[in-house]
């Protein structure tokens, strides 16, 4: 790859407060190949303190930090993260942002990929093509933090607003809660006379692990919340306008084309590609798209291949997630398997069902989301589903 390749650092000792960092095994691993060794104690000279984001044990890293005036390590998911939220289905991530002088949602302190944006000169002709080849891959595959999503969903007929919702309490919001929403939605609103709004519910909310700030029955008319999982580039074609505190949904409308109005200080905030109401005044500096994206997505974070157990670039894990998201699509509404003999159906339950579990039936159901599949040349309708045993079978006869 071209562009500046991150150096393999010395082995560093990284001190942890926070139970995760040592039960999870991604995160861990990553940190090792990232030159991290993670332990307990007390940092000694020249030992970093590693906390997760600004979550509710992260004072106790700080606190530690502050009193054996240690450096901070702030670890942060990388902005493509997986299929479905770690909460959800217990996904690890493909990346990590590793941050020595912040937080990228933080704007009180300038973090280092504030300082990539603000003094890296981004001009790199071989890095500003990787930047646009990887956008149009992930627009491609239609990809982003989150990509349980279905291209195929219908969105509504353009001409609406987007409102990104996120999740009550989550620490990117910085304290906003309720209120901060209902006026975004307010302001929505009075901008956008007589056009829909459609308020993006976060994955965790619409999976019932945590809050989001709006509720359907307190809604007006012409305000609907999108629970659905649409493609975010489907719904970003159609929209007039984009409002959002501070999602990472935020930053990919940026890509979509368009300028999203944001009222917190994330890290995509204050380059010339938003409409800001609160971006710090020190970021000056404007930005192309291109160049928000290779600093973002290319130079920041630490990206990792779950396959060869190994760091990689982000052109690497676009790939991965790619098939990834295309196979949670291909079978997210289950399979029903057709005359499958008796002997075959648990072989079958073990290759089917990670969505939904395997059905069986005698004859082709006539309705239901369900795709048929047969077993090899079956008499069946054009476009059906076959399956067949591979080049590769076993040490004897299926059926002996």
């Amino acid at each position: 790859m071209t562009g500046e390749p991150r150096p393999s650092p010395d082995r560093r000792r990284l001190c942890v407060y926070n139970g995760g960092f040592l039960t999870e095994g991604r995160l861990r691993r990553i940190l090792e190949l990232a030159g991290w060794d993670i332990s307990l104690g007390v940092p000694g000279d020249g030992d970093t303190v590693g906390i997760w984001g600004r979550t509710p044990t992260a004072w106790r890293g700080e606190a530690v930090a502050e009193w054996r005036n240690a450096p901070v390590l702030t670890v942060e998911d990388a902005f493509l993260r997986s299929v479905h939220p770690g909460r959800v289905r217990g996904e690890a991530p493909m990346g990590l942002c590793l941050d020595l002088g912040g937080v990228h949602f933080d704007g009180s302190t300038p973090s280092d990929l504030e300082a990539l944006l603000a003094a890296h000169p981004l001009d790199d002709t071989a890095l500003l093509n990787r930047a646009r080849d990887a956008l149009d891959s992930m627009k491609h595959w239609h990809l982003g933090k989150y990509s349980a999503t279905d291209p195929d969903l219908p969105v509504p007929e353009p001409g609406y607003v987007v409102l990104i919702d996120q999740t009550a309490g989550d620490a990117a919001l910085m304290g906003a809660g309720r209120a901060a929403f209902n006026e975004m939605l307010a302001l929505a609103a009075e901008e956008n006379p007589g056009l829909p709004i459609l308020i993006k519910s976060h994955p965790e909310s619409v999976a019932g692990k945590r809050d989001g700030h709006f509720a359907a029955a307190d809604l007006p008319e012409r305000v609907r919340i999108i629970t659905e999982p649409v493609s975010p580039w489907r719904l970003f074609e159609g929209a007039v306008a984009v409002y959002t505190h501070s999602s990472t949904l935020g930053f990919e409308a940026i890509f979509a084309g368009l300028k999203p109005r944001v009222f917190g200080q994330p890290f995509y905030a204050g380059w010339g590609l938003t409409q800001d109401q609160d971006a710090p005044a020190r970021r000056e500096r404007v930005l192309t798209r291109a160049q928000l994206f290779a600093a973002a997505m290319i130079l920041y974070p630490v990206w990792y291949d779950p396959v060869g157990d190994r760091l990689c670039e982000v052109e690497e894990v676009i790939a991965q997630l790619a098939a990834e998201a295309r196979a949670w699509r291909e079978d997210r509404d289950g399979y029903v398997a057709v005359g499958m003999r008796i002997w075959k159906r648990p072989h079958l339950k073990r290759a089917f069902g990670r969505e939904k579990p395997l059905k069986f039936a005698s004859r082709i159901p006539s309705g239901g989301t369900r795709k048929p599949v047969v077993w090899g040349m079956a008499e069946a309708p054009e476009g059906i589903l076959r399956m067949e045993d591979g080049f590769l079978r076993s040490r004897g006869l299926g059926a002996a």
